[in-house]
């Protein structure tokens, strides 16, 4: 973990992988090249350190999302249960949980995970955030604790908060219920610069799935209807929405896709009233995580498949914790980067204090554990014809 490890990525590699991440009118091939180089060799940080696992919170851990509080501490909130979907059983007959942990020196060390939320549905999928006067707010959604017809089935989305340092949380959350359709969420709520909050959440259909977006501009006491992101394009958008402020002041919504269908982007240059029509991104994900660092580039996290005869999401060696960087506002997006064999992913990042980052992640499978390890920013290889370094430690 502290050893420095440096590796090396082939520059016109990467050449073809940016102009295959080049989104827009101008990119016709993006609907058919990405992510089909399997044998890509990039760097691929397996000794990652664990920071959660085990009964301490539950048997599976999972979908974890971190911020650095004002304080300069680090929290982590995951699920913990005793599967993918815990229903209510015996060992939890509270279902799944949100669970967190902290780290006060700049991710060497981690606490005891503490649980944040538990009631009788299936808690799960949180994130968090803190807002400029000190708000932590962490949102998630909760299933019925039984199936209905052997599938799980939404109980609400949810929303819950502290005002210290996320020692207590209220016990009433908010919720957030659209007649006659089932909104997920899996982002934080994103403050603006005008100190408007932005709820990024999905709608689930049977074939066609679209993003959206809860509007505040009273810091969260009152929200609008939902905005629709992506509704016109008439596909399977499985949305798992993510939002960032582009530095025009537009802001950019990025889409999950379903199967074979990329991610897909829209803007918005009202203030989150209205949204473009959707268009491909240029290659496929789950949970993409938006995150825009001090020296300005904008980092994209999610979980990748490399494309064999088509992408599998079910063939765990296929499917990667992956991360896209972008040095334009979106236009173009270098990498991807395989920053671990891990087939959980659902990763986010913190930027720490000496400018390296840090990235969370979950692991697949029983026994599964929250993973966290350090690198370097990549420098920009767009039109380099040399080799560069990721820096991992």
């Amino acid at each position: 973990m502290n050893q420095y490890r440096k590796f090396l990525i082939s520059g016109a590699i990467f050449l073809s992988f940016i102009l295959q991440s080049t989104h827009g009118e101008n990119n016709p091939m993006s609907f058919i090249l990405p992510d089909c180089f399997p044998n890509f060799s990039q760097n691929d940080t397996t000794d990652h350190q664990i920071v959660s696992r085990g009964v301490a919170a539950g048997d599976y851990q999972a979908f974890p999302d971190a911020c650095r509080l004002i304080n300069g501490d680090i929290i982590i909130v995951f699920y913990a249960g005793e599967g993918h979907v815990t229903f209510a059983s015996k060992n939890y007959p509270l279902c799944g949980r949100i669970c967190m942990v902290r780290s006060s020196d700049e991710g060497k060390t981690w606490s005891d995970p503490v649980l944040v939320y538990d009631d009788k549905y299936d808690n799960r999928d949180p994130h968090v955030s803190q807002l400029k006067d000190g708000t932590i707010i962490v949102t998630f959604f909760s299933l019925e604790p039984h199936p209905v017809e052997g599938k799980p089935v939404l109980h609400r989305t949810q929303m819950i908060r502290s005002t210290d340092n996320g020692k207590s949380w209220n016990d009433d959350p908010a919720s957030f219920i659209v007649e006659n359709e089932d909104w997920y969420c899996s982002a934080p709520v994103r403050e603006l610069v005008d100190g408007s909050l932005a709820f990024p959440v999905y709608h689930l259909g049977r074939e066609v799935s679209w993003g959206g977006v809860f509007l505040s501009h009273d810091n969260g006491k009152n929200w609008s209807s939902v905005v629709p992101i992506g509704k016109e394009a008439n596909l399977d958008l499985a949305a798992e929405t993510d939002v960032i402020r582009l530095k025009d002041g537009a802001w950019m919504a990025v889409l999950r896709g379903t199967g074979e269908i990329p991610m897909h982007y829209s803007i918005s240059k009202d203030q989150g009233k209205t949204w473009s029509e959707a268009k491909s991104i240029g290659f496929a994900g789950h949970s993409p995580h938006l995150n825009r660092l001090s020296t300005g580039e904008i980092l994209l996290t999610y979980r990748g498949a490399i494309r064999k005869k088509g992408i599998d999401w079910n063939d765990v060696s296929s499917i990667f914790t992956a991360m896209r960087i972008s040095f334009d506002e979106g236009v173009t997006w270098q990498g991807p980067y395989l920053m671990s064999k891990s087939s959980g992913a659902y990763p986010s990042t913190v930027e720490l204090k000496d400018k390296s980052v840090l990235m969370i992640f979950y692991e697949e499978g029983k026994g599964s554990g929250i993973g966290v390890y350090r690198f370097a920013k990549p420098g920009n290889a767009y039109g380099s014809p040399d080799p560069y370094p990721i820096k991992t430690f």
